[in-house]
């Protein structure tokens, strides 16, 4: 059974206070790119974009990381098919500019890890930093999020299930046991 986090109207304000929070600890947004990680990564992503417009009245480049080839577990016997691999084509040039790089749920790292290897191979940023709307432990890697919607301790048999409309036809966070 699943246990609801967040609701719609709490996902959105907790997007909302880490748009601000990207704002404040850039002192505005210039050379500031969004790169959401594929699939959930890229929607949360674009909508901090929605919200730095109407906070900053400017436009943030908003770009798509599909991380496959770079993940360590693809030769995994478990997975039953090669992995489709998309162009790594962000749409900008992240030369020299910094990188918020965006996802749905930190857990072990391993998924961050494989991001920051595909954005060295598409160019060289001046900084990246990691925001993802929920932390739920468990590190593998060192790695740690600059900006958090919701820290939400697990167990290891359980799940946390990120929902955005764009995909799933609804907001909002839950946690499940598997």
């Amino acid at each position: 059974m699943a246990k609801q986090i967040y609701d719609s109207m709490a996902m959105k304000r907790a997007l909302t206070r880490m748009t601000y929070e990207i704002i404040e600890k850039n002192k505005g947004i210039d050379d500031l790119v969004l790169v959401g990680i594929k699939t959930r990564g890229v929607y949360l992503a674009q909508r901090i974009a929605d919200r730095l417009k109407q906070l900053e009245n400017a436009e943030v480049p908003v770009g798509q990381l599909d991380i496959t080839l770079y993940r360590d577990d693809r030769h995994d016997a478990s997975l039953a098919q090669d992995p489709v691999v998309n162009e790594a084509d962000l749409g900008f040039d992240i030369k020299d500019k910094h990188v918020i790089l965006v996802d749905d749920v930190l857990f072990t790292g391993r998924t961050i890890r494989a991001a920051l290897d595909a954005l060295m191979d598409i160019g060289r940023p001046k900084k990246i930093n990691l925001a993802v709307l929920v932390d739920r432990g468990h590190r593998e890697l060192p790695i740690r999020a600059d900006f958090v919607g919701k820290n939400i301790p697990t167990a290891m048999d359980e799940q946390v299930a990120v929902y955005v409309d764009e995909v799933d036809g609804k907001d909002g966070i839950e946690l499940k046991k598997l």
